[in-house]
């Protein structure tokens, strides 16, 4: 058996002026967005007003694009 032994953790490499956290990072956002905004479109009035949307912040907000993660522009 030979002495060479893997860190249990490999750090991530990373290109120069690349985000922190990469495309896949990025894609999960993305995903994880698409998800809970398919959810928010299907909540009744009262789950919205649980949380203090109406029907139509929600359905802005269910329509945004998958990539448009930040908060929602007022």
């Amino acid at each position: 058996m030979s002495g060479f032994v893997l860190p249990r953790s490999l750090p991530a490499r990373r290109q120069a002026g690349a985000p922190a956290g990469g495309w896949l990072s990025f894609l999960a956002a993305a995903l994880r967005a698409v998800s809970t905004r398919r959810q928010l479109a299907q909540m009744d009035a009262r789950m919205l007003k649980d949380i203090g949307l109406t029907r139509s912040e929600a359905l802005a907000e269910a329509g945004r694009a998958p990539w448009d993660i930040g908060p929602a522009p007022r």
